[in-house]
C-alpha cells in the first residue's frame, strides 16, 4: 500500500509539474509613444513596481498583489541574444544618485523579460498547478522610429509632396531655409554624386533636429532614424532626403533616381525589418502621450502631436485590414491603454480633466479600436511621482498646488500649474502664457533597491493590461 501511495503521489506530482509548465504563458507588451513621451521611465518604473510587488501597499489596484497571490517577479535571460538588454539596473542607479536623475533616453532597440510567479485563483488549477508563471516581454525603442511605419504605404514622390506641404508653413518654412536653398541650387536630373546626397541629407537632418527643439515641439519628423540613427549612423541608407520639386527628367543614375532608390532601400531594410521583428506579435499595448508639452508650446505643436499619433495608430489598426497585419500578419492586440504621462505635474483635482482631454485628443483611434472589438481605456498616470500635493491661500480661498524641485533648480518650489481644459481649445485660445507646466526632477530616494518607486495610477495600468492573465 505504501508503494502504491508513493506511486500515486509521484504521478500526481509529475502531472502537476506538466500542467504547470504547459500553462505557463507569455505576454508581449508594446510600450508605444512619440519622442519624449516617457517610455524609458515608464518601463523602468513598471519593472520596479513588479519586482517589489510583494509589498502590495503601493499597488492597491493591482489585484494579484493586493490579494496576496503574487509570489514574486524575477528578471529572466534575454529572449534574443542579438538585441541589447534594457538597462533597468542602470536606470535605478541614476534615480538613486545625488542629485537623482531620470534614466537615459532610449538610443536604440532593447528588450527585457520578466517572470511573474503567482498563485492560481481557479479552484481546479489550485490542485494541479497551484503556482503558475507569466512571462512578460517588453521592447524599448526610440519614439522617433514609430513615425517610419506610415512610410511603407507612400512612394518617394508622395512622401516628398507631404514634406513640401509641411514646409510651406511656419515654423518649418524658416527652419528649413538652409536645406531648401541647397536643394534649389542642385539639378537632380544630373548624374548622382555622393557628396551632394550626403550634404542634402545632412542639411535635412539639421532641419529635423531644429524642429525637435522644445520651443517648437514638432512631432511629425520623418524618417525617424535621421535624428535617432542607432547603429545606422553614417550609413549610406540614411543619406537621402525628400525633394520639394520633382524634376521632369528622371534618367537612370540621376540624383533623383538615387534618392528614390535609397528611400525604398530604407523602407525595405530598416523600417520593414524593424516592424517585422518587433511589432508583429504584440498582445497588449500602452500608448504614452505627453499633452503637457504641447500645452506649453502652442496649438501647432498640439495639432502635430495629435496628427502624428493618429497616423501611427492608424498604421497599427487592429483588424485584419491594418497595415501591420497586411504586411506581417500575426498582430493580436486585444487591449490598448492610452495614458497621459506626467500626471504629477498637475494638481490632483485636475487628473480627471487630463484624462478627459486625452480621450478627446485620441477620439478617432479609440473609435477605430472599439469597432475592431479591442478593449480600451484612458488614464492619467505618473510612472515616477516627482511632486507632492500642496495648498496655499489666494484671495481668501484655498488653492490646490504641487511642490517639487524644478528641472533647472535645486530647491523645491510650490506652484499652481493651471487648469486642464476638458475639451480641446480652438486655436485662438492657445494664447501665450495660458499654460506653463514645469518639468520636475525625480524625487530623492535613499535606496530604491529596497522599496517601490512613488507613482500615480501605475497599479491601475498594470491591472488593465495584465490583470486578466492571472
Amino acid at each position: 500500500m505504501n508503494q502504491w501511495t508513493s506511486f500515486i503521489s509521484q504521478k500526481t506530482s509529475n502531472v502537476g509539474e506538466f500542467v504547470n509548465r504547459s500553462l505557463d504563458r507569455q505576454v508581449k507588451l508594446a510600450v508605444t509613444g512619440l519622442s519624449r513621451s516617457g517610455k524609458t521611465v515608464f518601463i523602468t518604473s513598471l519593472i520596479h513596481q513588479l519586482m517589489h510587488g510583494l509589498d502590495s501597499s503601493h499597488l492597491p489596484f493591482f489585484e494579484i498583489a493586493s490579494s496576496g497571490r503574487l509570489r514574486g517577479t524575477r528578471l529572466m535571460p534575454q529572449p534574443n541574444m542579438h538585441i541589447p538588454a534594457f538597462r533597468y539596473l542602470e536606470g535605478i542607479e541614476r534615480l538613486c544618485s545625488d542629485p537623482p536623475e531620470f534614466p537615459e533616453a532610449t538610443q536604440g532597440i532593447s528588450e527585457i523579460r520578466l517572470a511573474i510567479r503567482y498563485e492560481s485563483a481557479q479552484p481546479v488549477l489550485k490542485y494541479l498547478a497551484p503556482i503558475k508563471t507569466l512571462y512578460i516581454d517588453i521592447v524599448d525603442y526610440p519614439g522617433e522610429w514609430l513615425l517610419d511605419l506610415p512610410l511603407l504605404e507612400l512612394t518617394y514622390e508622395q512622401w516628398s509632396a507631404q514634406i513640401a506641404t509641411l514646409c510651406e508653413r511656419e515654423p518649418r518654412f524658416t527652419l528649413s531655409q538652409a536645406w531648401r536653398e541647397y536643394l534649389d541650387s542642385i539639378d537632380f536630373s544630373q548624374p548622382s554624386q555622393d557628396a551632394v546626397l550626403r550634404q542634402a541629407s545632412e542639411l535635412y537632418t539639421d532641419f529635423l533636429y531644429a524642429c525637435k527643439k522644445p520651443e517648437y515641439g514638432l512631432s511629425l519628423l520623418q524618417p525617424g532614424h535621421f535624428t535617432m540613427p542607432g547603429d545606422k549612423k553614417g550609413a549610406p541608407i540614411l543619406q537621402f532626403c525628400p525633394l520639394l520639386k520633382i524634376p521632369s527628367s528622371k534618367p537612370e543614375g540621376s540624383l533623383f533616381a538615387e534618392m528614390k532608390r535609397r528611400y525604398e532601400a530604407y523602407k525595405e531594410h530598416v523600417v520593414r525589418v524593424f516592424y517585422r521583428e518587433h511589432f508583429a506579435s504584440f498582445d497588449r499595448q500602452i500608448v504614452l502621450v505627453d499633452p503637457l508639452r504641447a500645452f506649453n508650446v502652442g496649438y501647432n505643436a498640439f495639432a502635430e502631436m495629435q496628427s502624428a499619433l493618429n497616423m501611427v495608430l492608424q498604421s497599427f489598426h487592429y483588424a485584419k485590414t491594418g497595415l501591420i497585419n497586411k504586411l506581417f500578419g500575426g498582430l493580436k492586440i486585444d487591449k490598448v491603454l492610452f495614458a497621459a504621462t506626467k500626471a504629477d505635474h498637475v494638481t490632483p483635482n485636475q487628473l480627471n480633466n487630463l484624462e478627459q482631454f486625452l480621450r478627446q485628443m485620441l477620439i478617432k483611434p479609440q473609435k477605430n479600436l472599439y469597432f475592431d472589438s479591442v478593449q480600451t481605456d484612458a488614464f492619467a498616470l505618473a510612472a515616477i511621482k516627482c511632486t507632492q500635493a500642496a495648498y496655499t491661500q489666494f484671495d481668501g480661498q484655498r488653492l490646490s498646488c504641487i511642490k517639487g524641485v524644478p528641472k533647472d533648480g535645486d530647491k523645491p518650489i510650490a506652484l499652481f500649474p493651471g487648469e486642464i481644459p476638458v475639451d480641446i481649445p480652438v486655436p485662438e485660445d492657445w494664447v501665450e502664457g495660458r499654460f506653463n507646466f514645469v518639468e520636475f526632477k525625480p524625487p530623492r530616494l535613499s535606496n530604491a533597491h529596497s522599496g517601490a518607486l512613488p507613482h500615480i495610477r501605475l497599479d491601475r495600468a498594470l491591472e488593465f493590461l495584465l490583470g486578466d492573465k492571472f
